[in-house]
């Protein structure tokens, strides 16, 4: 299976977690709508229902052999806004990909700095309203503006989709702005609860797949009649929807192309 690039829209799911030393485990379904360097990531926990982890922000490239990437945590349902160190991702013979780094365990008292193997794997594009293999790619962000110096409250929200798969995040936030002795802008982040909804083209209409969170029926639902149009966008560019203001992060228009066929390509 050819691996696709970090600039390149892709799908990925997780298949297994590991921490330090503990047996591989998987308690969640995981889907990570990836465009141009932007992401959304959600993970409801198959027991409860609930969120087990909702985050969006930027990957960057840093390196390669192995390929190197940075994540950014615009939203974090585990309030954790830093940046992520650079995390190898290691190919597997079977066409699965590795994931190896360090990161706070929340489920162990005072969260402490753990070691992990997370294994992803890439699945295909499923159909969306414009049929096999067409339609958009993209991911936006909630525009607040320039922040100067001082309290501000925000409310962040990512949406994206590839497809038949849609994603929409969103996290209440305070930002206090602060100016370093060398008279720059640092921002501290605190953020409340994560709200989602993950929706999927079914049958000739947008099914509700995860409605999660206190906020989940006021966000942006292409069940509920949403009406996204973008095409011919680029990063950067800033438009309205659902009465919201969004910059496009990441944006694509070729045609869908799902990976090749492995033995994994059921999924």
């Amino acid at each position: 299976m050819s691996k696709p690039s970090v600039l390149e829209p892709n799908l990925t799911t997780r298949i297994s977690m590991r921490w330090a030393s503990d047996k591989p485990f998987e308690t969640t379904d995981t889907l990570v709508i990836t465009v141009n360097e932007w992401y959304v990531d959600l993970r409801v926990d198959k027991q409860t229902g609930k969120i087990d982890w909702a985050l969006a922000g930027e990957c960057t490239e840093e390196g390669k052999d192995p390929r190197r990437v940075v994540f950014t945590h615009e939203i974090d349902s585990h309030h954790n806004f830093n940046v992520s160190n650079p995390c190898p991702f290691i190919p597997l013979p079977d066409g699965d990909i590795l994931e190896t780094g360090t990161m706070a365990r929340p489920d162990v008292p005072g969260t402490p700095m753990t070691d992990y193997e997370e294994v992803w794997r890439y699945i295909p594009f499923p159909k969306g309203p414009e049929g096999p293999g067409r339609g958009l790619s993209w991911i936006l962000e909630s525009d607040e503006g320039i922040l100067e110096e001082g309290q501000h409250e925000v409310t962040k929200l990512f949406i994206g989709q590839i497809g038949g798969f849609y994603l929409v995040l969103h996290q209440k936030q305070t930002h206090v702005v602060t100016r370093t002795p060398l008279g720059e802008l640092a921002v501290q982040i605190t953020g409340e609860e994560v709200s989602a909804r993950r929706e999927e083209w079914m049958d000739g209409h947008w099914d509700i797949k995860y409605a999660l969170g206190s906020s989940c029926d006021s966000l942006p639902s292409m069940a509920n009649g949403l009406d996204v149009e973008i095409r011919g966008r680029k990063s950067g560019d800033k438009v309205t929807i659902g009465g919201s203001d969004f910059i496009v992060r990441g944006y694509a228009s070729q045609a869908l192309k799902a990976p090749r066929k492995t033995r994994h390509s059921r999924l």
